[in-house]
């Protein structure tokens, strides 16, 4: 068996050899940061030299890649137009800061239509990354899939496979470095079985997207049952997914870990824990990868 790289979402305050050493103090091999505030705001300067000692920590510990987040107040397809130039902007701002730890990935919520329909809202995403994402640029930007609440596009692989295909059409340079993040809370609260065929939800994704495109995962149990398209991350084992006595259990996450298909990708915590919290679902997962 291959291996997978296991994280939780880390703070970008103390720079970005800080964040190394703390994913290595909790037993991670991989991370998430914000690319700025989560909820927006300004960007701190690049220090070059930071960067360049967390690339060389990651090289000398055998670190996975790592996954950028944007924050949430990004919205390509919003009904406003100063809210789409915002994002557009500051998206642009992201791709061209990440240039200093090149070959990783950039995950962000595709955005809410906000009752233009889910048709145009694709098309202003795919619009939006056409124009934002640039010749040369070394990072992967990935589409995260959606619980499906309220307006949200991205809520079925098909979605996401839309917004891809119309980037394609406008900028095949672009389309070529676009990927997808999994998260396990949103797809199962989006109707997909991930409790009790996983393969067959990866057979899905591949059917419609690719599976060449799935470069990261977001391992969340759901507070909330399959298909409640509520969004609403638990603790591993205390939602549906993890909890047998919601109708998961252990095994649920054993599959995840040692799906061959899955090997190599960087697996990012976002359940609502602190870092001794996200030190024991971390060496959970491996227990559970090594039991396989």
């Amino acid at each position: 068996m291959g291996r997978v790289y296991i994280g939780c979402h880390l703070s970008s305050a103390k720079g970005y050899r800080a964040m190394g050493e703390t994913a290595r103090s909790i037993g991670a091999d991989t991370f998430a940061f914000f690319t700025r505030n989560p909820r927006g705001g300004a960007a701190k300067a690049v220090d070059a030299a930071d960067a360049s000692a967390l690339a060389a920590l990651m090289a000398e510990h055998g670190f996975g890649p790592l996954v950028a987040h944007a924050p949430y107040t990004y919205n390509l397809c919003s009904a406003k137009e100063g809210a789409r130039e915002f994002a557009r902007t500051a998206m642009r701002e992201d791709l061209e800061r990440l240039e200093a730890l090149p070959g990783n990935l950039y995950n962000f919520h595709p955005g809410s239509h906000v009752g233009q329909g889910a048709d145009a809202g694709i098309q202003l995403i795919a619009d939006a990354l056409s124009e934002v994402m640039f010749p040369g640029q070394r990072t992967v930007v990935l589409l995260e899939t959606m619980a499906g609440k309220g307006t949200e596009v991205g809520r079925s692989f098909e979605e996401l496979a839309r917004i891809i295909d119309a980037v394609a059409r406008r900028n095949p340079a672009a389309a070529d470095i676009l990927g997808v993040c999994l998260d396990t809370c949103h797809v199962s609260d989006a109707g997909y079985d991930v409790i009790g065929d996983l393969d067959g939800v990866l057979d899905e994704l591949d059917r419609v997207i690719g599976i060449e495109r799935l470069r990261a995962l977001h391992v969340n149990d759901s507070k909330n049952a399959r298909g409640a398209r509520k969004d609403r991350h638990a603790k591993l084992g205390e939602g549906y997914l993890g909890d047998p006595a919601l109708g998961g259990g252990p095994e649920v996450f054993a599959r995840i870990v040692r799906s061959p298909r899955l090997q190599g990708l960087p697996l990012i915590l976002e359940t609502p824990n602190e870092l001794p919290g996200y030190a024991r679902e971390i060496a959970w997962l491996r227990d559970l990868a090594q039991e396989g």
